[in-house]
C-alpha cells in the first residue's frame, strides 16, 4: 500500500502534510510513502530527511497521484478554493484523499469528490471526543494561530507589553483584550500574559470563565443571558441580532481601554459575528491594534479586510490569512501527528485499509465514499436524501 504526499499548491501555503518523524512512524506498518521532491522545503524539512525516514522521493506530482492509494494534503478540495482543480484530473477512482476541506462552508467539494469516485476524509470534522484529541487539526492549528496573533499585535503596536521601571521612567504594561476564548483565544491569553501584558478576555460561553482564569487572564463579564450560547462540540453557537447588538453596546467601554484586541470568534460553516463595530474602533485609543483571526470568515471587526493590514480612526487592523502557515515547521509537525493518528485508525498492521463506519470518528469524517456523499450533515446542506446505515466498508481491492 502506498501513501502519497504531494506538495501544497494553494498560494501562500507553506505547510506539508507530514514531517519526516511522522513518515518514520509509518515504517512500522507495511506502508510505502511517496513524497514529492521539495514538498517540505518551505516548512524547513529537506528531501534528505524524508529519504532518511524511508520515503521514496518522486519528482512529478502526477506520478504520486498515479501510484498512491492514499493522498495526504494540508489544504485539499474545498479548503483550496484557488487551484485545487489541478488535482481533480489526477485523482483516481477508489483513492482516499485526506486533508482539510472546509466541508461546512464548501459542501459541494464532497459532491465533486464523490463524482470522481474518491473517498474523501475531512479532518475538520474529527469529533471532539477524548480518543480523537490527537487527531484534532483544528485545535492544533488554533493553538499556533493564537500564539502568532499576539506576536503580530506586538509587532504592530507602538508600545511594549511588559511594565518596565527604568532610569528614564516607568513604562506601563499594555492592555490586551482577547475576544473569543476557544483554543486560539486561550493560547493568545497565555502568550500575552507571558509577555507581561495586562490581559482580559471575553467569551459568550459561561464555561469559558474558569478557562480564562486558568491562563492568568481576567474575564470580562457582561450583563447578558448566555445560557443558550454553547453548541455541539463546545463551539459557540450563532446568536441572534438582538443579542449581538446588546453585546456590542456593553463591550464599547471595555474596547476603548485596550491597546491590543485579538478576536477569534468563529462559527463553523458560518460568517463570523461582528464583535467590534466601526463605532467601537472610532472609540479606541490612537495607536491601538486589532488582530482579527476570524478575517477569513468575514471578520469579527466590521472594518477588517481579509489579507490586509489597514488603518482606520488611527487604529491598525490586521486581517491575516492562514496564520498557522507562518509557523510552518511546527504546524507541519502537529498536523502530521494528527494525520499519523488518524491513519492508525484506518490502516491495520499489515498495511490494509479498513473503513469501519460504525466507528464515530470514521463516520464523522468521511464525506464521500464509493461514489456518494455519505456524511449526513453534508447531505442535508446539499439537499440530498438520507442514506441507509453504511455499516463496515472495506477499501476497494486496489487500495490494499
Amino acid at each position: 500500500m502506498i501513501i502519497g504526499i504531494p506538495s501544497e499548491i494553494k498560494p501562500g501555503e507553506r505547510r506539508v502534510a507530514m514531517s519526516p518523524s511522522n513518515v518514520l512512524a509509518l515504517a512500522k506498518k507495511e506502508v510505502d510513502v511517496f513524497f514529492q521532491s521539495g514538498a517540505g522545503k518551505l516548512a524547513g524539512y529537506p528531501d534528505e530527511d524524508y529519504a532518511a525516514a524511508g520515503a521514496t522521493i518522486v519528482d512529478a506530482r502526477s506520478d504520486i497521484f498515479a501510484a498512491a492509494d492514499i493522498i495526504l494534503q494540508v489544504q485539499t478540495f474545498g479548503a483550496n478554493n484557488v487551484n485545487s482543480d489541478q488535482d481533480l484530473s489526477l485523482v483516481k477512482q477508489g483513492q482516499i484523499v485526506i486533508g482539510m476541506m472546509d466541508p461546512l462552508a464548501s459542501p459541494e467539494a464532497a459532491s465533486v469528490m464523490a463524482t470522481a469516485g474518491v473517498t474523501a476524509i475531512a479532518l475538520e470534522l474529527v469529533p471532539r471526543i477524548s480518543r480523537a484529541q490527537s487527531m484534532d487539526v483544528l485545535s492544533s492549528m488554533a493553538t499556533l494561530a493564537g500564539y502568532k496573533a499576539v506576536l503580530m499585535g506586538a509587532s504592530a503596536a507602538p508600545r511594549i507589553f511588559p511594565m518596565l521601571m527604568t532610569a528614564a521612567g516607568t513604562l506601563q504594561p499594555a492592555r490586551v483584550l482577547i475576544m473569543g476564548v476557544g483554543v486560539a483565544g486561550l493560547q493568545a491569553c497565555a502568550t500575552a500574559k507571558r509577555l507581561g501584558a495586562v490581559v482580559e478576555a471575553y467569551d459568550v460561553r459561561p464555561a469559558a470563565r474558569e478557562q480564562i482564569i486558568s491562563v492568568g487572564a481576567k474575564p470580562v463579564e457582561l450583563d447578558l443571558d448566555t445560557g443558550e450560547s454553547e453548541g455541539a462540540g463546545g463551539y459557540a453557537k450563532e446568536q441572534g441580532e438582538d443579542f449581538l447588538r446588546r453585546q456590542r453596546e456593553l463591550m464599547t467601554a471595555v474596547v476603548a481601554e485596550q491597546d491590543l484586541i485579538i478576536t477569534t470568534a468563529a462559527i463553523p460553516g458560518a460568517k463570523s459575528p461582528i464583535l467590534v463595530t466601526k463605532d467601537m474602533v472610532a472609540a479606541m485609543k490612537p495607536g491601538s491594534v486589532i488582530v482579527d483571526l476570524a478575517a477569513e470568515r468575514g471578520g469579527n471587526c466590521e472594518l477588517t479586510e481579509q489579507g490586509k493590514t489597514i488603518t482606520a480612526h488611527e487604529v491598525t487592523i490586521v486581517g491575516p490569512e492562514n496564520v498557522p502557515s507562518d509557523l510552518a515547521y511546527h504546524a507541519s509537525q502537529m498536523y502530521g501527528k494528527n494525520m499519523e493518528t488518524l491513519l492508525a485508525l484506518i490502516i491495520d498492521e499489515k498495511g490494509d485499509i479498513n473503513l469501519n463506519f460504525e466507528d464515530e470518528i470514521v463516520a464523522g469524517t468521511v464525506v464521500s465514499h464509493q461514489g456518494s456523499v455519505v456524511h449526513p450533515h453534508l447531505r442535508k446542506l446539499l439537499q440530498m436524501p438520507a442514506l441507509e446505515d453504511l455499516g463496515t466498508a472495506a477499501a476497494p481491492d486496489n487500495n490494499k
